[in-house]
């Protein structure tokens, strides 16, 4: 290979990326506002579950003190007080409200007299998640109500509570539990494989959508250094790409970075070589601009999105689905992301995702210098 064939190459297609504003924003301004919708738009965390409360037994104080736990919890947000089912019905279709809370007339006399009392919950169960979740958050609330409640009978009658598990946890890497800091290292996974298919697999498909590729055959450029040539513009957009997505991330949305930037240098080089390699292979087989895009649109957003682990955990998949996501290899570079962003990982930890990586970059290469001929069909 000539270097000097290669630089050419590439230069031309510095000119024509600089030419083409479209090109320049999309490789840009795109990445950074995808990372900015969905670092504040897309939120794991379910709090402020808004909730409706019809109080019975309304004049009890033991009512109202029960109802001060969820008033003073960040999860439940009391928007409304009814004193109908009728209300509760029109809130709950309308979404006015998540869920509704009964509590019984009888409900302080019971507790007084040693009874278990009912609590009515409504819960709009249209969205499942979330009505799970918010299920799961008001037993919890009503079990540590009803641990305050034998604790405080067993001691009124002068007796030692008996002996129970008290449970210390420590929650490592994201003591906050904030979903951004996982969500984000995510985006940028997504991000630079999606960008990086996309542009590269429009910009040979362009060579022969305008002709030049005949141009470009009869001169003595080989296939591997026109391909290179090629790649190593894009190679330079997508580290960009990943320098603009760090920072966002550590300023702005303040996830934390605690391994080693060379590691992440060096393992996102592989990932990218594999990404551009895989848009030039697709751009070698689609001869059309729109084909090539939509290819890879097609095989790169949607296994990203849906088969990476980026939103929705690999282990909750069917067993089949789950065999397909070990050839997904945003999946390895998300694990990767997260691993040094939050657990400070090194390559004793990751070695396997890394190889996984490197086998992507060099068969993706592979295949898209084999796939390109110099010659006119």
């Amino acid at each position: 290979m000539n270097l000097r064939r290669i630089l050419a190459i590439s230069n031309k297609e510095f000119i024509q990326i600089r030419r083409d504003p479209r090109s320049l924003a999309l490789a840009i301004f795109i990445p950074v506002l995808l990372l900015l919708i969905f670092g504040y738009g897309l939120s794991l965390d379910i709090d402020r579950v808004k909730t409706a409360v019809w109080n019975q037994d309304a004049s009890s104080k033991i009512s109202r003190d029960f109802l001060l736990n969820f008033k003073n919890s960040k999860y439940f947000d009391i928007i409304k007080y009814t004193d109908n089912y009728r209300d509760i019905q029109r809130m709950i279709d309308s979404g006015e409200v998540m869920m509704a809370m009964v509590i019984p007339k009888d409900f302080s006399r019971f507790l007084e007299s040693g009874k278990a009392s009912p609590l009515q919950l409504l819960v709009d169960g249209s969205d499942s998640n979330t009505a799970t979740i918010a299920m799961g958050y008001v037993r919890s609330v009503v079990s540590a109500y009803n641990v305050q409640l034998l604790m405080d009978t067993i001691s009124k009658y002068g007796h030692k509570p008996a002996r129970n598990i008290e449970m210390c946890s420590r929650i490592w890497f994201n003591m906050g539990l904030n979903s951004r800091w996982y969500i984000v290292p995510g985006v940028i996974a997504m991000i630079i494989m999606i960008i990086a298919a996309l542009l590269t697999s429009i910009c040979v498909a362009r060579e022969w959508e305008r002709g030049t590729m005949e141009q470009l055959i009869s001169t003595p450029v080989k296939a591997p250094e026109l391909i290179i040539g090629k790649f190593l513009p894009y190679f330079a957009i997508g580290f960009i790409d990943l320098f603009v997505g760090v920072l966002i991330s550590r300023f702005l949305f303040g996830v934390p970075f605690r391994g080693s930037y060379f590691l992440l240098v060096f393992l996102s080089a592989l990932f990218l070589i594999g990404a551009l390699s895989q848009g030039i292979f697709i751009s070698t087989v689609a001869r059309t601009q729109l084909l090539a895009s939509q290819l890879a649109t097609l095989t790169t957003f949607i296994p990203t999105m849906l088969l990476s682990g980026f939103i929705y955990p690999i282990f909750n998949m069917p067993q089949v689905v789950q065999g397909v996501t070990y050839f997904i290899p945003a999946r390895y570079y998300i694990i990767i992301l997260r691993g040094l962003f939050l657990k400070g990982n090194g390559i004793d930890v990751m070695w396997d995702e890394a190889l996984f990586l490197f086998l992507f970059a060099f068969c993706m290469f592979t295949l898209a210098i084999r796939k390109f001929r110099k010659k006119v069909f």
